[in-house]
């Protein structure tokens, strides 16, 4: 891998080279899944020491130092072709064979987050050495990234555009006195620019016809190599739906440092596939009754999932006031239905819905920050809180006696506190954005 690793970058040097001598400007008809490949192929494998030294440090408001600078130009190709990506004109094919379902890998999802992060790293020196327009290029290349990764419309990958959102949202709030106005819009134009951003409602579709098509699939395999051998055939059907059981997990929020994330579709509980949780202790009995002891049952059963797919979609679709009031009747529905898989599948959706509104209230906060940056009130009030009747309430940010910036704050309260996000327009010791811990202190040093 390393001897690979050589030659792509040698290759990337050259090509580089040649393509500015003669003037020529990128092709914007590659797929950008192909450029972000080659992007993975050229990231740099870091030390032990270097790793330690960007991951165990608080950066925000220091003063960087040279070997910062030398390790974020070890990513240069790797973001070269991240911007070039980012321009591309044609849709982004990750060519991914979801034949396999569950067990589908999807192992270019970690590797996206990770390119997330580094972009800050790459921001916060860009913006110490005065160069302002490539910090905001490699922010928007990667918040496009961000977007491109749920184009297969899987709802994993949009849990991972949500959470690098999230992380690009909160890296501009960060730096965000450090740009120009001029700058800021040209930041919103780009993000504005990116691809169409993938909604938790888009997904319930595909993840539908992924669930069920697949175990459809499977189900006719065991009842094709066991001819008139019921028996086998539930067996095998059991045994398929347990081991779907025992490999979910519940979703987190993830967090800014952390950058593993699952590669299967099956290692996330989310989408049409099981729910696991207590109710799964007799799941397989529930449904070996409901379906009447045979095969036949269980592909009527797995059938019928599709119509309630449909009403849960438009469901998904409503805004905050709307949505959970449709989805307690769609709750009611289901307890009330006579087929165990609903109850199943159901719940993640309320849960990532949620989510969904408070990644789509960071993307709008900051467009409010940098309206009212640009027009002030009028440029505020353009933009509505998702989760509220109106714009975001903003006033002035103090942290230990000095005024660092603005916050702005939403109507939102489902994790049990007021969701907001400070603006820091003033460089000084760190403090957290966002999240539970907002306007407190960060530590020095982190962890390995």
């Amino acid at each position: 891998m390393n001897t690979l690793k050589s030659v792509c970058l040698s290759w990337l040097v050259v090509t580089g080279g040649l393509a500015g001598a003669s003037g020529q400007s990128s092709p914007t008809n590659i797929n950008p899944a192909l450029l972000y490949y080659q992007a993975f192929l050229v990231t740099p494998d870091l030390s032990e020491a270097d790793h330690d030294f960007l991951w165990t440090k608080e950066w925000q408001g220091q003063q960087l130092p040279e070997q910062f600078g030398k390790i974020m130009a070890g990513y240069d190709n790797e973001f070269r072709l991240l911007r070039q990506a980012a321009r591309a004109t044609v849709p982004c094919d990750w060519g991914v064979d979801m034949t396999e379902g569950p067990a589908t890998l999807l192992p270019h999802l970690a590797r996206t987050k990770a390119v997330l992060l580094t972009a800050r790293f790459r921001a916060r020196w860009a913006l110490q050495q005065g160069r302002q327009a490539d910090a905001l290029e490699d922010l928007v290349a990667a918040f496009v990234l961000g977007r491109n990764v749920a184009r297969d419309g899987t709802l994993v990958s949009t849990l991972v555009q949500q959470a690098m959102e999230a992380i690009d949202c909160q890296s501009v709030a960060e730096l965000f006195g450090q740009f120009s106005t001029e700058n800021l819009q040209r930041l919103l134009d780009g993000l504005d620019a990116a691809p169409a951003r993938r909604t938790v409602a888009d997904c319930v579709a595909t993840e539908g016809a992924f669930y069920r098509d697949w175990m459809l699939r499977r189900i006719q395999e065991l009842q094709q190599a066991n001819p008139g051998d019921e028996a086998k055939v539930m067996a095998g059907i059991h045994e398929l739906f347990s081991g779907m059981l025992n490999s979910q997990e519940k979703p987190e929020d993830p967090q800014p440092g952390q950058t593993r994330m699952s590669g299967s579709t099956s290692q996330v509980q989310a989408g049409m596939g099981p729910h696991n949780d207590s109710r799964n202790a007799n799941a397989w009995e529930r449904l070996n009754q409901a379906a009447g002891g045979t095969s036949a049952g269980v592909v009527k059963l797995v059938r019928e999932l599709e119509p309630f797919e449909e009403q849960l979609a438009l469901a998904l679709a409503l805004p905050h006031g709307e949505f959970e009031g449709r989805l307690e009747q769609l709750k009611a529905e289901v307890q009330r239905s006579s087929n165990p898989l609903l109850s199943l599948v159901f719940p993640s959706w309320e849960y990532v819905r949620s989510r969904e509104l408070r990644s789509l209230m960071n993307l709008v906060m900051v467009r409010a920050a940098v309206g009212y940056k640009l027009r002030g009130q009028a440029g505020l009030q353009s933009a509505t809180d998702p989760w509220g009747q109106g714009p975001f309430e903003l006033q002035r940010f103090v942290f230990q006696g000095v005024d660092r910036g603005f916050e702005l704050k939403s109507a939102c309260r489902v994790n049990g506190w007021q969701e907001m996000m400070i603006f820091v327009e003033k460089v000084g010791p760190p403090f957290y954005v966002n999240g539970k811990l907002v306007g407190q202190a960060r530590p020095a040093t982190y962890p390995k």
